[in-house]
């Protein structure tokens, strides 16, 4: 955001001050950038199916064992040892390939 003020200055303002306003807001959009890196860089990556595990699911279609659930409006194979009816909440309790395990989210 920085660097488009100093251009933005750059532009607008008249010489001498374009030129100083420019010196002096570049090195504070590279202490930006490096801030920015240092937090984004020591942050847990979150991606993959390891991510499900623990949300909870609509069952769209019964699983008995197996049957589909909605998870954050995506449709995924589930497998539901104990049962669950069209409608229930489940949770995800693991994975097994593209199948989800899940469970009735009443009994966790």
């Amino acid at each position: 955001m920085l660097i488009f003020l100093a251009v933005l200055l750059l532009l607008i303002l008249p010489s001498p001050w374009n030129l100083i306003a420019f010196i002096v807001i570049v090195p504070l959009w590279v202490l930006e950038l490096f801030g920015w890196n240092r937090t984004v860089k020591h942050r847990k990556k979150v991606v993959g199916a390891q991510t499900l595990i623990g949300k909870e699911a609509l069952v769209t279609t019964e699983c008995r064992p197996q049957g589909q659930a909605r998870l954050d409006g995506e449709i995924w194979e589930a497998r539901c040892e104990s049962g669950a009816e069209v409608g229930d909440k489940v949770r995800v309790v693991g994975r097994d390939g593209l199948v989800l395990v899940v469970e009735p989210a009443g009994s966790v």
